[in-house]
């Protein structure tokens, strides 16, 4: 079906305005629905007890960033959010967001911030701990920009699990999650989105020093022990 596979960074380059408008469309369609404007530092996370542990976890589609994050959860105590998790647990509670969420990650394209960051909000805010690993986010500068506006809380880490394309293009399609993202179309759409506004996330907090890059081929555990000493010092 794919003779060649070509790199995220080709794949960009060669890419039509049209889609990289189509794109930018997508990262701002659903923000006209937010009913609701939120402050920062409101009360609620910054009224626990303690201010909550925040841990981002980064990785293009198929990197095995799920999977990761589950040992590093049940390894080191930390709650595990996925926002791909809460965002179609959203679509199948039938809110107001459901739909238009749906028709978002179908295309392949980043659901807006605001939706994205006050389902965070509402979970971190609803929990009973204060440790948190948030799996694949924030994917765009716009997320970074709307979680340190609304929610304000510093990661403490931020994991990239780095895979070449044409491993996490195979990981995808013979996963059999039953995902309606886990088709050829929207698995390539979405490395194209990965690379135009998920590196320069990524670059933001190599920045800051926070980035741990970790080399996701190999077999599960291989992986795992390239992340243990990052939370075990």
């Amino acid at each position: 079906m794919l003779r060649r596979i070509r790199s995220l960074s080709t794949l960009i380059s060669s890419a039509k305005p049209s889609l990289l408008n189509q794109v930018t469309y997508g990262l701002h369609f659903l923000e006209a629905f937010s009913t609701e404007a939120l402050k920062p530092a409101e009360a609620g996370i910054l009224s626990k007890a303690r201010t909550p542990t925040v841990n981002f976890v980064l990785g293009g589609p198929g990197v095995g960033k799920g999977t990761q994050c589950t040992r590093i959860a049940e390894t080191y105590g930390f709650t595990h959010l996925s926002v791909g998790d809460l965002l179609r647990k959203e679509i199948s509670s039938s809110s107001e967001y459901g739909e238009m969420i749906l028709e978002t990650i179908t295309k392949g394209k980043i659901v807006s911030s605001e939706v994205t960051v006050k389902l965070l909000k509402r979970t971190i805010e609803s929990s009973e701990t204060d440790r948190f690993l948030i799996d694949g986010f924030p994917r765009s500068e716009e997320n970074r920009v709307a979680y340190e506006r609304i929610i304000g809380i510093e990661p403490e880490v931020v994991l990239f699990f780095d895979c070449d394309e044409e491993e996490m293009l195979k990981r995808v399609l013979h996963r059999n999650q039953g995902r309606v993202d886990d088709n050829i179309n929207t698995t390539m759409e979405r490395l194209k989105v990965f690379e135009a506004y998920t590196l320069p996330v990524i670059r933001y907090y190599t920045g800051k020093g926070k980035l741990h890059k970790i080399n996701a081929i190999g077999t599960e555990d291989e992986i795992f022990e390239r992340v243990r000493p990052i939370f075990s010092t």
